[in-house]
């Protein structure tokens, strides 16, 4: 039987959105730089079908960095001493949100560690007063494990999207990022509920992660394939130096656009940031995570004095672009190489998948 051409699979991919697991490790571990280039060519045309060359910006405020959880490469994690706790009132929520609305920003993303401070009448609280002063904005929070009751109370409020990454698919390597207090099995509860509910969806997982391999990779890109979510959010694994991930190397820029460049093709109409983790391990990171395919950026829209203390990792990136007072700058940078930041919710284009391919076949 005539083995197939990497390229040959990307063909198939952009097709059928899922490849069987042997041909994902093909294309995985078999591409060559001009297989890149046309992988990333394919993402860009797919991409670009659906979306256009608008890129979504997402106001990110985060409000607290106190986490009852003890996940192993998390700066925030409830044993290192050495973080610098806060958290935000409603009020300087609010303000976040009203500096964020004059720039521009029609998205809010509230996120934080899981703190029992902020138990669900305080959260549907917050959501209530930013959807009251600001209609027309979309709300997501990122917030973590919750029970259903909990996402329906968040939802009635107002809330309309809610990321959750799943970090991975395969139960045996979710063990060994996590204490033993939290399973795969009721993260992927939580995703289920979240889309049984009817929020925008979000899930994702980190590239490099300690222990991570090609087969729990193939098993991450099966689960976007079956999940469908509206949203996936991956970024290169960072180490922090108060947890015990501190001396493992990061992800790899390459394999991270790899993998943007693939889930474009896998989930055509999903919303796929250029996260700050991209940016932060190399300047262009997150222009190059557009041209492989993404289309969101998250400027940071929290208060200046706190921003250098939500630290899940090393070195992120805290000033200069991140900050939202340089948005001009961010949207040169997206012009720069031929996308352009659009005043929009943003929302997730539903749809069929084969419909919006023509325009490439």
């Amino acid at each position: 039987m005539k083995v197939k051409t990497v390229k040959t699979l990307i063909d198939e991919l952009i097709k059928t959105h899922v490849l069987p697991r042997d041909a994902f490790k093909t294309l995985l571990t078999g591409m060559t730089p001009d297989d890149r280039r046309y992988l990333t060519q394919k993402a860009q045309e797919v991409r670009r079908a659906v979306y256009g060359n608008d890129v979504y910006i997402r106001g990110l405020i985060e409000f607290t960095n106190y986490c009852k959880n003890d996940c192993l490469y998390c700066g925030i994690r409830r044993s290192n001493r050495n973080a610098d706790r806060y958290r935000l009132t409603k009020e300087q929520i609010l303000d976040c949100c009203r500096q964020g609305y004059a720039l521009g920003f029609r998205t809010f993303v509230l996120q934080g560690g899981e703190d029992p401070f902020f138990d669900d009448e305080k959260i549907a609280a917050i959501v209530r007063a930013i959807k009251a002063e600001f209609p027309d904005c979309a709300v997501t929070l990122s917030i973590g494990e919750k029970s259903f009751e909990s996402y329906q109370a968040f939802f009635k409020a107002g809330a309309d999207r809610y990321l959750l990454r799943h970090e991975t698919a395969n139960s045996a390597h979710y063990q060994q990022l996590h204490p033993p207090q939290l399973s795969l099995e009721n993260r992927m509860r939580c995703l289920r509920d979240l889309k049984s509910i009817g929020y925008q969806t979000g899930c994702g997982f980190m590239v490099g992660s300690p222990f991570q391999t090609t087969d729990t990779i193939i098993d991450d890109l099966l689960f976007l394939h079956d999940f469908q979510p509206e949203m996936v959010g991956i970024g290169p694994f960072i180490p922090h130096k108060n947890t015990p991930f501190r001396d493992r190397p990061a992800g790899t820029l390459q394999m991270t656009l790899t993998l943007l460049s693939i889930i474009r093709l896998i989930l055509p109409r999903v919303l796929l940031p250029a996260t700050t983790a991209l940016g932060t391990i190399d300047p262009t990171g997150r222009e190059q995570g557009i041209l492989a395919g993404a289309n969101v950026v998250m400027p940071n829209l929290s208060p200046q004095n706190v921003r250098s203390k939500y630290l899940l990792y090393n070195d992120k990136i805290c000033t200069g672009d991140e900050a939202a007072e340089s948005l001009s700058h961010l949207k040169q940078q997206m012009e720069g190489i031929g996308y352009r930041i659009v005043e929009s919710r943003g929302d997730f284009k539903k749809g069929s998948n084969e419909v919006c391919m023509t325009s490439i076949q």
